[in-house]
């Protein structure tokens, strides 16, 4: 399969299933313990139903949205995922190409590969950060600070961790981090010579086996080392105490992701944070988490007139965007969509998947007759009990 013979982001996931090893695919497409979480998701979008709405002049659709100072050219943003530089050569920037491209936000991870200084210095457009709160505060707080620098305004914290998450097939395929080769893992990259020549070859050929670039200088070590088994970098130490803190030394905007109690929400809110992301990590952490759609009508109702309620956590088609505006959510992230893209051909798949969902959201706004992302809301969903 091409690119050329990508009409959707499904055909992306498949040409990104067969492009790549086996461990490094199931890394990014599956969930958490039996998937239950993962497929709620999914689930849940497929249920919500639109309602068209007929004799509306649609020849001019805008689908930009004005949020946090800056005009996107779509109400979506993409989501930290720290596996794109292993699923492409220095998948990270790529992607954050196709977003300044596209006209929407990137978000950087934490445990990405590819130095954030590189990132803001060679993508251009509007970068955004995700951030783990570790155990050793101090090392987060000077992230930060090395954040700013770089150029980033708008900081993602992360907090849906608990004890980490049970990922089985992760430990099937012998691809846990630290990474640690094996007879059936190698045997696994050595059937993909596509992948092994165009990513690990070109690291080891550069700048040596991938590692976690924006860590700690004491931490930045390579994938098959040790620096994520240890305790300075776990994040199970956190209370609402450290949005105070962060907010005394974070200046730019400050959104808190992983909200999925509409309390939780309006503490965050009261302590100063700028935006809710309700996720569910994707489906990847807690396996009995309801789908985000689930909760998020709830949340919005709680805190939406006082700040931007954002959501994730299986955005595939353009229509999912209106459902998700629809429920009362100001824009959507999403992480898998366009990592399929870059995993099957970098820039240009990354921009392909993102061609796909504004073509989508058009299409759909088209069909409910919004001719502006604010023309969508609850009129356009449909209910079995109308």
């Amino acid at each position: 399969m091409r690119l050329n013979d990508c009409y959707n982001i499904e055909d992306l996931r498949l040409m990104a299933r067969a492009r790549l090893p086996k461990g490094v695919f199931d890394y990014m497409d599956l969930g958490t313990e039996d998937l239950i979480a993962l497929r709620n998701n999914r689930r849940r979008l497929d249920e919500i139903k639109l309602l068209n709405k007929v004799l509306v002049d649609v020849s001019a659709i805008e689908t930009s949205r004005t949020l946090f100072h800056h005009k996107m050219a779509l109400p979506l943003a993409i989501a930290p995922t720290g596996i794109a530089g292993v699923a492409w050569y220095e998948g990270e920037l790529e992607l954050a190409k196709a977003a300044a491209h596209a006209g929407v936000p990137f978000t950087l991870a934490t445990g990405s590969n590819t130095p954030m200084e590189k990132i803001a210095q060679e993508a251009g457009g509007t970068l955004w950060y995700q951030l783990y709160l570790w155990r050793n505060k101090q090392l987060s707080y000077d992230l930060i600070k090395r954040v700013y620098h770089a150029g980033f305004k708008t900081l993602i914290w992360t907090v849906d961790i608990g004890l980490g998450a049970n990922r089985e097939h992760n430990k099937r395929n012998g691809f846990n981090l630290p990474y640690r080769l094996n007879t059936k893992s190698v045997i696994d990259m050595l059937s993909h010579p596509a992948w092994m020549t165009n990513v690990m070859g070109r690291y080891l050929l550069t700048s040596g086996m991938p590692r976690h670039a924006n860590y700690p200088p004491q931490f930045q070590d390579k994938i098959t080392g040790h620096a994520t088994s240890d305790k300075a970098l776990r994040a199970d130490q956190v209370s609402y105490d450290d949005i105070d803190r962060l907010r005394d030394i974070w200046p730019g905007k400050l959104l808190i992701k992983g909200i999925m109690r509409a309390d939780d929400a309006q503490k965050c809110v009261e302590r100063g944070a700028d935006g809710i992301i309700v996720s569910n990590h994707g489906g990847r952490n807690m396996d009995s988490a309801p789908s985000t759609l689930d909760v998020l009508p709830s949340i919005v109702s709680a805190v939406g007139d006082r700040t931007n309620v954002i959501v994730d956590s299986g955005v595939r088609r353009g229509s999912d965007i209106v459902k998700c505006l629809a429920l009362g959510a100001k824009m959507v992230l999403t992480g898998r969509a366009t990592l399929y893209g870059v995993s099957a051909g970098g820039f240009d798949g990354a921009c392909k998947a993102l061609g796909f969902l504004d073509d989508e959201l058009r299409r759909t706004m088209s069909y409910i007759g919004a001719r502006t992302i604010d023309d969508i809301d609850q009129d356009c969903l449909w209910s079995s009990h109308q």
